[in-house]
């Protein structure tokens, strides 16, 4: 991940970060950083900015649009809505001596605290919570499709990245974003099964989402659903 910027002909500059990946194409995102590109590994800074430079209307439209409607703020109170496997819950913060945990109950996250003013240690327990339900639904599901793939369960890592729900490296080590776990479960399938699936093919050739598809057939509708509720999932953090 590398800093850049790019001038543009009024001498005006956009700062982007640049991904290097085994991919053929350039991609292009707006997330809560600003402009993210992925490029080839070896495609040279002069070719890329020449070609952001043929986009620079679109990209200096979508980050004014970002700017324009920044992403919600998430409000560590009772009453605020949280997600939890695409299902709406009430937090309900209160403090009573005898509990202390996170527990659901009938549509609510009772959170049990202290000092219900302190919204720092309110996030702190509720994430703290998420990332252990993360945990277990996630290596349930990898589990899973590791078996329908027919190879071994991969290691799993949660990860607290801004701008990848998933990853899976050389050594065959699974990554996950914690914040899946906010999402109904046809996404996180479809992230697990894309992950999974690059332990055949490290690449998104023709026969990588052919594998995908054999594992998760819906695959393109749950990609869709993600691209679409992505800032909601990205609300919950400590601020």
């Amino acid at each position: 991940m590398s800093p850049q910027q790019l001038q543009l002909p009024d001498g005006s500059r956009i700062p982007y970060i640049l991904q290097r990946r085994a991919r053929r194409t350039v991609g292009l995102r707006i997330s809560a950083e600003g402009l993210v590109v992925n490029a080839p590994v070896r495609l040279s800074i002069k070719t890329l900015e020449t070609m952001l430079l043929s986009k620079a209307g679109w990209i200096q439209s979508k980050l004014q649009a970002r700017q324009d409607h920044p992403a919600p703020v998430m409000h560590w109170q009772s009453g605020a809505s949280v997600l939890l496997l695409g299902e709406t819950l009430t937090l309900d913060i209160h403090n009573r001596p005898r509990q202390r945990q996170v527990q659901i109950d009938a549509g609510r996250l009772s959170v049990g605290v202290p000092d219900v003013e302190d919204t720092s240690a309110v996030a702190r327990k509720v994430l703290l919570w998420y990332k252990q339900q993360a945990g277990q639904d996630f290596q349930r599901r990898l589990e899973l499709y590791a078996a329908r793939l027919g190879v071994p369960t991969p290691p799993l890592y949660l990860s607290n990245a801004r701008s990848r729900w998933g990853s899976c490296n050389s050594r065959g080590e699974v990554r996950l974003n914690w914040r899946l776990i906010q999402a109904p479960a046809h996404i996180i399938n479809y992230v697990v099964c894309h992950e999974l699936a690059h332990l055949k093919q490290m690449n998104h050739s023709p026969k990588f989402w052919a594998l995908v598809g054999s594992l998760y057939p819906d695959y393109k509708s749950a990609e869709h659903a993600l691209k679409q509720m992505s800032a909601q999932l990205h609300v919950m953090s400590l601020g």
